[in-house]
C-alpha cells in the first residue's frame, strides 16, 4: 500500500463514520445545542464539508462542491452560507440550522467523493510539495490533506458523541 491509497482509506472512514449516523438524523437532533453549546449536529456535518470544500478547491484547482453541484442554493444559508464556521460567532453557528439530513450527507458525501477523485490523480511525490509557505515549517500537500480528513473526522466524531447522548438539551 502507497502513501496515496493510505490518504484514500484514511478519507474513506470519516464518510462511512458519518453514513453510519443517517438514521439517527431527525431536526430536533441536528439542531440540538447540548449543554447550551454554539455547535450543533447540523452545523458539526455542514462544517466537515465546508471545510474540506474550502481547502480542497485551491488545492485540486477546481470550484468548490458548495457552488457547482448548487448545495449554496439547496441549503439556501444566504451569505452565512459562504462562509466555513472558522470563527462564527456564537450567534452565527446558531443560524447554520438544517432540517434535511439527506442534505448535509449528500453535501459531505460530494466534498468526499471530490477528494478522493482529487486524491487519484496525486502520486506520492505531490505530497512533498510545499504549498503554504506561511507557516513554519511550511506546510505541503500531503500535511494539508491529512490535516482536513482530520479536521473532518474529528466533528464527524463529535456529532456521533452527541447523537449517543440519552439527553441533547
Amino acid at each position: 500500500m502507497d502513501a496515496i491509497d493510505v490518504l484514500r482509506d484514511l478519507a474513506n472512514r470519516p464518510r462511512r463514520a458519518a453514513e453510519a449516523l443517517r438514521d439517527r438524523l431527525d431536526p430536533e437532533v441536528l439542531n440540538a445545542h447540548p449543554g447550551g453549546h454554539d455547535n450543533s449536529v447540523a452545523w458539526l456535518l455542514w462544517h466537515s464539508g465546508r471545510e474540506i470544500d474550502a481547502q480542497l478547491a485551491p488545492l485540486s484547482g477546481a470550484d468548490p462542491v458548495w457552488s457547482t453541484q448548487e448545495f449554496d442554493q439547496r441549503f439556501d444559508l444566504g451569505p452565512l452560507g459562504e462562509t466555513h464556521g472558522y470563527g462564527h460567532t456564537p450567534e452565527q453557528a446558531h443560524a447554520i440550522a438544517v432540517d434535511d439530513a439527506a442534505l448535509l450527507l449528500d453535501y459531505l458525501g460530494a466534498c468526499f467523493d471530490a477528494l478522493d477523485a482529487y486524491l487519484g490523480t496525486l502520486d506520492e511525490a505531490a505530497l512533498d510539495e510545499v504549498i503554504d509557505r506561511n507557516w513554519q515549517p511550511p506546510v505541503t500537500r500531503g500535511v494539508r490533506l491529512i490535516s482536513l480528513i482530520d479536521d473532518a473526522a474529528q466533528h464527524i466524531a463529535q456529532a456521533a458523541y452527541v447523537l449517543g447522548m440519552p439527553r441533547r438539551d
